[in-house]
């Protein structure tokens, strides 16, 4: 094993020692009206990933004031990290409109939380998998 690689497994032991929220990656299809009931249900949902992960607020302070649906809304960005090591099912790729929810985590107020991935970093020599995800709540 090179010196790089003895490095980079070190730095990727330790981004997943700081990984202590537990999160699910997910797409979701477009929703559905029911004629019958008069209800919008919920697109079906495919799980690419559950497990550990970091979440954490970038430039909170900066997030953008937008109209959705009618509604105002505010966009906080974050950047979530996975293990390096998680592969994704055969021939999935990370894209914008997939989403992040944060089922567990030492602070209670973000379990519960829903990102929409913006964007992902994949590098040879990252110590973590990165994705970039914005609330929009």
């Amino acid at each position: 094993m090179s010196l790089l690689d003895a490095t980079l497994a070190a730095g990727r032991r330790e981004a997943e020692s700081r990984m202590r929220d537990t999160v699910r990656l997910y797409t979701q299809a477009a929703d559905v009206f029911d004629r019958t009931t008069g209800q919008t249900v919920p697109g079906a949902q495919t799980t690419l990933y559950e497990g550990v992960g970091r979440v954490k607020p970038v430039a909170q302070a900066s997030g953008v004031d937008t109209e959705a649906g009618e509604r105002e809304v505010r966009l906080l960005d974050y950047l979530v990290s996975l293990p390096w090591s998680v592969p994704l099912p055969p021939g999935a790729r990370v894209l914008p409109g997939m989403r992040i929810e944060v089922t567990t985590s030492q602070d209670s107020r973000m379990a519960g939380l829903v990102l929409w991935v913006t964007g992902a970093q994949f590098s040879d020599q990252a110590t973590a998998w990165r994705i970039n995800a914005e609330d929009r709540s």
